[in-house]
């Protein structure tokens, strides 16, 4: 725990008469990355600094200083940092189980709610502070075992906000790299921290340049660095986003200002000019800490009356407490801070095992194993020691809008020919029924095709490792959609049809790991179609068809896409074998059938630009013709300048190539924006017998594209040799 204290920090260096001197380093977000070129300047003309306060990511750069790094190993670390895996909402995609996973494929993870003790509830904040979290507990290992930041490299003060009174907490002890966390906890963007009972957010919001903490410390002489954001001119508040931003902006630069007009004629005020880079532009580190390094040089000559001569800035810095090393045997593992879960199911997971030694990489990737279950808003890890012996202990935070999650999506699209469909879907995931982690899941679409699916999921705990642990599964499902049948070339509509589907099953399941999952069971499917239309054109058939199936299923679905949208790097493969008896109402048709489906969709990318290709091959080893619509093909991005299903039967064949450009910005709830095109063949034969390579049918087309909360957003235009050219407006998974 990080705590408050207002007792002063440092005392005159011994044998010394010069000035103690503070550092204070303001808040500003990416803007605070200068504060590393101003830290080069100060050793350069070796200014010994004795204290440091500094507030949000001023206390990151000021802590980290403090534990012991130098300004050439911040830049250093800094420059090899992911920010965007820094701070990305949730752990890589890659990590996570198939079951969340398969989630993202039927609605998007952006927009999530939960419900807790029959309360609707939402996310703190708009980003997941687990991967900052990481790197600072990463950085401060050096440190573990300091508990008072007064005997640090350099006594150091982190400055937050309790976001229930609006007061200033001065943090003095404790967790060093949780006491970063929490000075950094911007509003609304982070979710705050809760340390000693309070619930901590951003300094910034009350005490963005804590030049009164310094003196507190025992301050003569202070430098301050600010590099806040201005405040923004008028065409920045057209929209809610810049109108939040600049209200905080305006909060924040009243407290600089008050502080700022403490300063004494003695105290050197650093002010690099960081022209129009904001505060999310981690991605120009270069350009920040080359700038801030600039802003410092022209006040070298000031700084210089602080400096001392080489021996003696040698001699300052031996004194200084030296941290210690990282090594240590693991005696015990456990898990602390949650109420709603049972983390020790995880257990066997872990790479990190008791009597090996601490390894800090380990340590990382079992922590973000936890946060990939999706139960927890973070998961971290401390190597704590007691008497008896070295711990890794993972504190892990339940999510406070959970065990009840929904999700809410949509499918929409139009050829703007009169073809078009809507449909809003609805998710719902109830975590952890029992201590095993059993899951109740349901899926309620209403539009053109309702649709209601509900699955109970329960793991059976048969082996040690929970990556190969086997679970049961009982599912069911009830559907309806219409159905049109069109002329192959032509595209003229010959019959329509209603389809009614009914479904359950019950699978053994084994999941691999983070790879993927394998299933088997048994299902039974009853489908009535009944001719709204002339359904002449269906052999044989003047009225309803009922058909019945009852068999056992083979699945194996393997998934290392990075995005299930727009993916950028990865493979996913997926395959099913189904066997039974299918009869038929009216016929008297018993026959057993064999159905085999695969896919498969690989993804890199060169910079900014992704070749994603995908494959399709489904048959039915049953000729039976009234199985109309088992597979289709047409429609956006499933054969393009084709109607949506226009082509049907009971073999199919498809591929697609596609190019596809990211726009490097990108507005809230949208992951990013695309230009693409694609290449596509295929076709449908009513048996794979008639399959031929002569028969493939091309389409492409060309589109926009974006990643949005509500899911993938495409307007595009299609072309087809044999079919038309148009325009589709698309939302959902093609």
């Amino acid at each position: 725990m990080a705590t408050a204290s207002d007792q002063p920090a440092a005392s005159r260096p011994p044998g010394s008469s010069r000035p103690r001197i503070g550092l204070v380093l303001s808040g500003g977000g990416a803007r605070g990355l200068a504060h590393v070129g101003v830290l080069k300047v100060l050793e350069r003309e070796r200014v010994p600094i004795d204290m440091i306060t500094g507030t949000s990511m001023g206390a990151i750069i000021g802590g980290l200083y403090a534990s012991g790094m130098s300004a050439t190993q911040l830049e250093a670390e800094l420059m090899k940092v992911d920010w965007n895996a820094v701070f990305a909402s949730r752990v890589d995609r890659q990590l996570l189980s198939q079951r969340r996973k398969e989630e993202d494929f039927e609605i998007s993870p952006v927009i999530e709610i939960g419900m807790r003790n029959g309360e609707l509830r939402a996310p703190l904040g708009a980003l997941s502070g687990r991967g900052l979290e990481t790197l600072l507990r990463r950085y401060t290992l050096p440190v573990r075992d300091v508990r008072n930041f007064d005997v640090l490299p350099i006594p150091f003060r982190a400055l937050a906000t309790d976001m229930e009174s609006g007061k200033p907490v001065v943090l003095s002890q404790g967790d060093l790299a949780l006491a970063l966390r929490s000075s950094m906890s911007v509003p609304g963007v982070f979710a705050p921290t809760e340390l000693n009972q309070r619930i901590l957010g951003d300094g910034g919001l009350v005490d963005n340049v804590p030049v009164g903490v310094a003196r507190d410390m025992g301050a003569d002489v202070l430098i301050v660095v600010n590099i806040g954001t201005p405040i923004a001119g008028r065409d920045t508040l057209s929209s809610v986003t810049g109108l939040t931003t600049q209200m905080i902006n305006i909060l924040t630069e009243q407290n600089v200002q008050r502080s700022l007009a403490t300063l004494g004629e003695r105290d050197v005020l650093i002010a690099p000019d960081l022209g129009t880079l904001s505060s999310a532009d981690f991605e120009r580190t270069r350009e920040l800490i080359d700038r801030g390094q600039r802003g410092a040089e022209p006040l070298s000559a000031r700084l210089a009356g602080l400096a001392l001569d080489e021996a003696a800035y040698a001699n300052w810095r031996r004194s200084r407490p030296q941290p210690g090393g990282t090594a240590a045997q693991v005696s015990f593992i456990r898990f602390e801070g949650t109420e709603l879960t049972n983390p020790q199911r995880f257990a066997a997971q872990l790479e990190s095992k008791p009597g090996q030694p601490f390894d800090a990489a380990k340590a990382e990737r079992d922590a973000r194993r936890l946060a990939a279950s999706g139960d927890y808003t973070r998961a971290d890890y401390l190597l704590v020691s007691t008497p008896d012996g070295d711990g890794l202990v993972f504190d892990v935070e339940d999510k406070p809008w959970g065990p009840h999650y929904f999700r809410i999506g949509l499918d929409m699209e139009t050829d703007f020919r009169g073809g078009s469909g809507f449909n809003i879907k609805i998710s719902h995931n109830r975590h952890w029924l029992d201590a095993n982690g059993s899951e109740w899941r349901n899926q309620l679409q209403i539009g053109k095709v309702p649709r209601w699916y509900t699955e109970l999921y329960h793991p059976l705990n048969w082996t040690l490792g929970i990556s190969n642990d086997w679970f049961l599964s009982g599912y069911a499902e009830v559907q309806r959609r219409d159905i049109t049948q069109y002329e192959n070339d032509s595209g003229a509509v010959t019959s329509l049809f209603n389809r009614k589907l009914g479904r359950i099953g019950v699978d053994l399941g084994q999941p691999w790991g983070e790879f993927g999952e394998l299933r088997l069971g048994a299902l039974a499917l009853i489908e009535r179609t009944t001719p709204d239309v002339d359904a002449s054109s269906l052999s044989g058939v003047e009225g309803p068809v009922t058909l019945r199936e009852r068999g056992v299923h083979l699945g194996a679905v393997i998934d290392q896409l990075d995005f299930a949208n727009f993916p950028t790097r990865g493979y996913r493969l997926e395959s099913e074998l189904v066997a039974g008896r299918r009869s038929r109402s009216g016929s008297g048709l018993r026959a057993d059938f064999t159905r085999v489906e695969a896919s498969g969709t690989a993804a890199r990318s060169w910079g900014q630009h992704t070749m994603n290709i995908h494959v399709r091959v489904e048959r039915t080893g049953q000729d039976d013709s009234t199985t109309l619509g088992r597979y289709t093909l047409g429609g956006f991005h499933q054969l393009s300048g084709y109607r949506s299903e226009q082509l049907d039967g009971n073999a199919v064949v498809f591929s697609r190539l596609t190019w596809y450009r990211r726009s490097v910005t990108a507005p809230v709830f949208t992951r990013g924006f695309f230009v693409g095109a694609t290449l596509e063949a295929g076709n449908a034969w009513p048996r794979w017998g008639d399959a031929r390579w002569a028969d493939l049918r091309s389409g492409m087309s060309l589109f926009l594209g974006a990643d949005t909360g509500l899911g993938p957003l495409y307007f595009g235009l299609t072309y087809a040799p044999r079919g038309s050219t148009g325009l589709y407006l698309f939302v959902g998974r093609p």
